[in-house]
């Protein structure tokens, strides 16, 4: 790790500094100036403190990353054994893990659309987007995030007889469970692209885009689930904080309802330092919005700020407590 201390911290460095110059160089000139100035000061103050952390802290930065790297095979057959013991001895198995997704879904449906006939968005061209779409992109990725975080969070818990063990890496056990959690979501991301073709959202080069925000919500539940695995050996009450705080988090997060509609700006932007707003926002972008995920620079650059340096504390609070998990346990 020692030699290859100079060449990570040096690629972060030109990555920062390359991120520093693009944040610059940004306009928008339909934009208030001065607020794209406050931008752009607040995110080149970030990313120098974000340098300035990573220089000093590089080697308990980098010993997650690379311990995930190097067992990348173990991970990726362990994850494929729990998603298949997880509906071991259950006649359907899987689907019933896509069947409450799906089911909820659909009472969403009745009771919004065809009940309160709840209307989509406006889209531009005055055509308003169907409601249902609308509802089952911003629950695909809600689904995929509510299940990776309980899984992640409790992962240590579930496999406590591995912990215990020396020679296992534990630090491979959070992404286990949150990889066994894609499995289901690339089902209802199927489903999610039927439900658009349905209504004439046929597949298009911005739905590629879904990839790439399913790899954003990925990393960023992976980074929170270090953090909340590790704190939950010792403080078991966290996991039902989680879920509280997951109820809650529907609600504040455009799922239901359309952000844009909101008439103070302050609540919008208030509510948009909540990250998953850009996940949410970024999956109806690639159904129907037709819009790349550049084109809303600060968002982009704000989400992967905010996971970079939750990952960091997760890598962190992860490191600090490990040598204690098997006490406790």
């Amino acid at each position: 790790m020692k030699k290859s201390k100079p060449i990570g911290i040096t690629i972060f460095m030109v990555l920062a500094f390359t991120m520093a110059v693009i944040i610059i160089a940004h306009s928008n000139p339909g934009a208030d100036q001065d607020e794209e100035l406050l931008k752009k000061i607040i995110s080149c103050a970030v990313i120098a403190v974000a340098c300035v952390i990573f220089v000093k802290w590089y080697d308990k930065f980098t010993i997650l990353p690379m311990e995930l790297s190097q067992s990348r095979h173990l991970i990726w057959k362990l994850a494929k054994n729990d998603f298949k013991k997880r509906y071991a001895g259950s006649y359907l198995g899987a689907v019933w893990a896509m069947t409450q997704p799906v089911v909820t879904v659909v009472m969403y449906y009745i009771v919004f659309d065809r009940i309160y006939k709840s209307s989509g968005p406006m889209l531009r061209g005055g055509v308003e987007a169907p409601f249902v779409l609308f509802l089952t992109a911003g629950l695909v990725p809600w689904f995929y995030f509510n299940e990776a975080l309980n899984n992640g969070t409790n992962a240590l818990l579930e496999y406590n007889y591995l912990v215990k063990k020396v020679v296992f890496k534990i630090s491979i056990l959070p992404i286990i469970k949150i990889i066994a959690a894609t499995f289901i979501h690339v089902f209802f991301v199927c489903i999610l692209l039927i439900v658009a073709a349905v209504y004439g959202y046929y597949p298009s080069i911005y739905m590629l885009q879904l990839i790439y925000y399913s790899v954003c919500l990925f990393i960023f539940v992976l980074a929170l689930s270090y953090t909340t695995c590790a704190i939950v050996v010792f403080f078991k009450d966290l996991s039902q904080i989680i879920n509280i705080a997951l109820q809650i988090g529907m609600w504040a997060t455009p799922i239901l309802w359309d952000i844009n509609s909101l008439e103070s700006s302050w609540a919008v932007t208030v509510l948009k330092l909540n990250p998953l707003v850009y996940i949410v926002n970024g999956y109806r972008s690639a159904i129907y919005e037709q819009e790349w995920f550049f084109q809303d620079f600060f968002s982009t650059m704000y989400f992967w700020i905010v996971t970079v340096l939750l990952f960091g504390l997760g890598a962190l609070v992860f490191k600090r407590l490990k040598v204690h998990f098997a006490d406790v346990l």
